[in-house]
């Protein structure tokens, strides 16, 4: 028996969503490899992903939504939201403890302290706009009701993971100081020395 129609056209969305989500994620890590200059910093970022992915699915569930081309779509929008939010405390972090030398501990909850506004400020935005969106208001307002659900749930669990879970593992993984700053500092001193180089 070979489908066909409609029903082939969607199992294959399906399986191109699925492998796009795959390569985002990947690059995205790549991406964030070189920013940090850390394979680890990036890891601990993505720890706000399997939150997100399980709040899609929670919410998915309890509106008895079914897994579909915009509830993917969704999906891929509250894993980015998610990220940018986990980069955010991250980073914070990061700068706490090379600019005024606390310790992982310390660190970790001056970032959630300091992002604390930010984070709730990037998901209550996108939540509340897309409400309307996920009780399907207006017309035709059905077909894209998936897409604003998913991203709800994602958020709803992404934020908390984000605001709790990653500094946890942050403080657990992260005990070595960051890395990136040395770099940074280093090309100044390069490009110092170059300019003075020149000048002579």
């Amino acid at each position: 028996m070979t489908l066909r129609g409609q029903s082939e056209s969607m199992f294959a969305a399906f399986g191109r969503l699925g492998v796009g989500m795959v390569l985002a994620i990947a690059l995205v890590y790549l991406l964030l490899v070189v920013l940090f200059q850390s394979f680890l910093d990036p890891f601990i970022i993505l720890v706000a992903v399997p939150g997100a992915l399980v709040g899609i699915l929670w919410m998915l569930a309890a509106t008895g939504t079914t897994l579909n081309v915009e509830s993917f779509m969704g999906a891929i929008m509250a894993v980015g939201i998610a990220t940018s939010n986990s980069i955010l405390l991250v980073n914070s972090a990061n700068d706490a403890r090379v600019h005024r030398k606390l310790g992982v501990i310390e660190a970790s909850i001056e970032a959630g302290k300091t992002r604390l506004r930010p984070v709730l400020m990037t998901a209550l935005a996108m939540l509340l706009g897309m409400v309307p969106m996920a009780l399907a208001m207006g017309e035709g307002g059905e077909q894209n009701a998936p897409l604003g659900r998913a991203v709800i749930g994602g958020l709803v669990v992404a934020t908390f993971v984000t605001l709790f879970i990653v500094p946890a593992a942050y403080t657990l993984l992260r005990k070595a100081p960051p890395r990136a700053h040395e770099l940074d500092e280093q090309f100044a001193a390069e490009s110092r020395g170059a300019s003075e180089a020149s000048r002579a």
